[in-house]
């Protein structure tokens, strides 16, 4: 299994694209994205570095499988 690591808003925005994922609204400092089954919503919050903390929350609420999502990032 990989290690998470910090990454930036706009390289996870990057994986959720291509899992079909896209921005439905921002408000502040959050981007919110739908997924292609209308019913996946997932935020990223827009910064720098996400901590890996809340990159795991965000994987899990995307349902995309962790190696994966690892793999793309």
């Amino acid at each position: 299994m990989s290690k998470l690591r910090p990454a930036s808003a706009r390289q996870v925005l990057q994986v959720l694209n291509k899992f079909g994922f896209r921005v439905v609204r921002q408000s502040g400092s959050h981007i919110h994205l739908l997924g292609t089954d209308d019913e996946t919503f997932v935020t990223v919050p827009n910064h720098a570095e996400i901590s890996k903390y809340t990159l795991n929350y965000i994987i899990k609420q995307s349902r995309i499988d962790r190696e994966t999502f690892l793999k793309l990032l």
